[in-house]
């Protein structure tokens, strides 16, 4: 894994398989408590969002990348 292309595409599969959990999270409304504290849904809106552009992001970088 020495290519920076190949670090991109993991990196970006890694962050699509994280906003896919929370767009799972979204649909069941799944209830996630961490001690005694609920996180609220708008967390996931809000990692939903930064995970998916992240994802594009990286893999548009690695697409680019000469190697």
């Amino acid at each position: 894994m020495s290519s920076p292309r190949t670090g991109l595409r993991v990196a970006s599969i890694l962050f699509g398989i994280f906003a896919l959990g929370h767009v799972l999270r979204l649909i069941n409304q799944a209830q996630v408590t961490v001690g005694t504290l609920t996180i609220p849904m708008g967390i996931s809106w809000v990692a939903l969002i930064v995970a998916a552009i992240l994802c594009v992001w990286l893999w548009r970088l690695a697409s680019r990348a000469r190697m």
